[in-house]
């Protein structure tokens, strides 16, 4: 608690320093680093792949954006109607209503890939295709047999890399502090928090393997690189392919600071055992006032053990047609 106090102090004079420096000033701190400090978000209503009927349009004119901007909005809504889930079930009613959304806006891109050109995620490998079909059959046949069944999202542990520092549809907030020698990410949704060092070290033992991974930075000019590897495997069932790296990925970020509101934020996933190549996606990040809320993600929290009960109820619903 002490450590944390003191780095508190440290933040907190920094910020005050360079403020007291002027806006001209404050795109670096006190010790010449370039300054990302603040509260970010990544919002947006931007889809991660470009949709099929743009084909190679990259970038939309500003009437065209417009129009599809409704269309899209349209799409995520919350209050749209429900579709069959994964196991095949039609939900009566989604669990969020729009007031709960944070999302954004579309943007001029048509889509946050922007490696490889087309806007796509590239084919997956045989392996990565034999593990999405094996969690697809999961997901239908013992979609909850126990906890262990849902993600690790679901289950408020992480959304690991690179999914925690992409966006989505509500708390996708993050706020970074400095202090020489590192960088630390607090993210909003989930509460994860990234402590990244910048003084060369090497990273940790391959043995040691964590949820987001081990990271190390550096500057090159005013970007900041962070490469990320050493991933704990997940074996989620409900996970995204582009959400948590597989065990053997790296993760490349870069944040360059190009205002005063915006952070050019990209990031690359390396994963040969899941993508036959790399892909990167670029996600502008805005500064907001803040603050970041708890992310109380269990507190009160019935979900799960609903979604324990439902199966349980829809097994013996089964097994008492089955004798019939």
């Amino acid at each position: 608690m002490g450590g944390l106090v003191v780095l508190a102090a440290v933040v907190l004079a920094a910020e005050v320093h360079v403020a007291a420096q002027g806006p001209a000033a404050a795109l670096h701190t006190p010790w010449g680093d370039p300054d990302l400090q603040g509260m970010w978000t990544n919002t947006t209503t931007t889809p991660l792949e470009r949709p099929k009927e743009l084909a190679e349009k990259q970038v939309l004119s500003e009437a065209e954006r417009a129009a599809r901007d409704a269309e899209r909005f349209a799409e995520v809504n919350f209050e749209r109607p429900v579709q069959p889930n994964a196991t095949g079930n039609r939900l009566d009613r989604n669990p969020y209503n729009e007031f709960w959304a944070e999302r954004g806006s579309l943007s001029n891109r048509t889509s946050l890939v922007v490696e490889p050109p087309d806007g796509r995620l590239p084919p997956l490998t045989p392996d990565g295709q034999r593990i999405q079909t094996e969690r697809a059959a999961a997901r239908k046949t013992s979609p909850a047999d126990g906890p262990e069944d849902r993600s690790a999202y679901e289950r408020c542990i992480t959304r690991g890399l690179p999914g925690a520092m992409m966006p989505g549809f509500y708390n996708h907030n993050y706020h970074i502090l400095q202090i020489p020698g590192y960088v630390v990410i607090a993210v909003e949704m989930i509460h994860d928090a990234r402590i990244i060092p910048l003084d060369g070290r090497p990273h940790v033992d391959q043995q040691i393997r964590q949820w987001l991974g081990d990271s190390r930075g550096r500057w090159e000019g005013n970007t900041l690189v962070v490469e990320t590897g050493n991933f704990k495997a997940i074996h989620d069932r409900n996970i995204t392919v582009f959400g948590t790296a597989g065990a053997k990925a790296r993760v490349i970020e870069r944040f360059t600071r190009v205002g005063a509101d915006t952070i050019d934020y990209q990031v690359t996933l390396d994963d040969p055992a899941t993508f036959t190549t790399p892909w990167t996606a670029a996600i502008p990040m805005t500064k907001i006032e803040g603050p970041l809320f708890e992310y109380a993600c269990h507190e009160g929290n019935y979900g799960m053990v609903g979604i324990l009960e439902g199966h349980r109820a829809e097994e013996q619903a089964a097994e008492k047609a089955a004798k019939k």
